[in-house]
């Protein structure tokens, strides 16, 4: 799920958080809330339990997907791709798709990607089996309500053992620690006074 170089940038991101002067980042206990969550979370997900995980997951990060989705299939160079499109999707029609909430198109999403990748039962189940979560350390940025938790799982298929370690950020939104997926993927933009005001 994740490439090399994204490991080095995570750690680099945890470490850095916890070093940089100014920054105010802190451990957290592991027994923190958010230590819960993510076990919730990368549980459901190796179940495809895809209702469950889009409750975990920020309504904004996942509206943000489902518009930018749309846009690559309105956008398609002909016809025949667009509909290939939708196909995979189950649907026949783009309005089929945005008259879904976020979270409709989150399940949809992930059911199709799953159905495409077409895994045997067998191997699903051993890595429901087999499934291992360990969080390594969670810090917290105060400032912004942010808290970062470093993973490590294991799991295995028929022929092998899979280890992957996850960086997995968490806002609290409305009293509630929700995952924002895309922090550590994508910058995050907020305009200045300034440029607002003019």
């Amino acid at each position: 799920m994740h490439s090399v170089r994204s490991f080095f940038r995570s750690a680099l991101l945890v470490t850095s958080l916890a070093c940089i002067s100014g920054v105010q980042a802190s451990p957290l206990p592991l027994d923190h809330p958010c230590g819960e969550l993510v076990k919730k979370y990368l549980t459901c997900v190796v179940n495809q339990d895809w209702k469950t995980a889009a409750a975990l997951l920020q309504p904004a990060s996942l509206e943000r997907k489902q518009k930018e989705t749309i846009a690559i299939i309105k956008t398609a160079p002909t016809m025949s791709e667009e509909q290939q499109m939708l196909e995979r999707f189950g649907v026949t029609e783009i309005r089929e798709l945005e008259k879904l909430t976020p979270q409709e198109f989150y399940i949809m999403d992930r059911e199709a990607w799953h159905k495409r990748i077409n895994a045997a039962p067998e191997v699903t189940k051993r890595k429901q089996d087999t499934l291992k979560i360990d969080v390594l350390g969670l810090v917290e940025e105060k400032d912004k309500d942010y808290v970062h938790a470093t993973v490590r799982t294991s799991q295995e298929t028929l022929t092998d053992k899979i280890e992957e370690l996850f960086l997995i950020s968490f806002i609290k939104q409305d009293g509630k620690w929700l995952i924002s997926p895309e922090m550590k993927d994508r910058p995050i933009i907020t305009p200045l006074e300034k440029a607002a005001k003019k």
